[in-house]
């Protein structure tokens, strides 16, 4: 069973484009920083300095839009491992409404920090997350 995590922003005018709504890179930047924020969560400095994290790709669905001033609940979770990659799913949600803004799934190859070579995905990391 996956272990969910969860943070919450209120959306910055910085993030509104010109269409007055939240650009979609922003999205992106937000699946990739929750992805950080869990990791750093559930990892101590020694793991954090011996491996890292890389994107194979995103498929990213948006579903509303969202604006300046909402508070959004971003939601994410590792699905599977395979080897030395994981899939991590995310989802953007406007907490006032319960409105899914966005979703998202993301590849990511694990690496040694050192080499930055893919390894495999150790069950001292994966027990963490599942």
């Amino acid at each position: 069973m996956a272990i969910l995590f969860e943070s919450s922003i209120i959306v910055p005018k910085s993030a509104i484009d010109e269409m007055h709504h939240v650009n979609n890179v922003m999205y992106l930047q937000w699946v990739q920083d929750i992805a950080k924020k869990h990791w750093e969560h559930k990892t101590d400095l020694y793991l954090r300095n011996k491996y890292v994290w890389v994107v194979l790709n995103h498929y990213i669905e948006y579903h509303h839009p969202a604006f300046e001033n909402d508070e959004l609940t971003i939601q994410t979770w590792i699905d599977h491992y395979k080897g030395a990659k994981s899939e991590r799913h995310t989802k953007i949600i406007h907490a006032a409404t319960d409105k899914v803004i966005v979703t998202a799934k993301t590849s990511w190859c694990f690496l040694s920090k050192e080499k930055l070579r893919p390894v495999r995905i150790p069950k001292e990391i994966s027990n963490l997350f599942s």
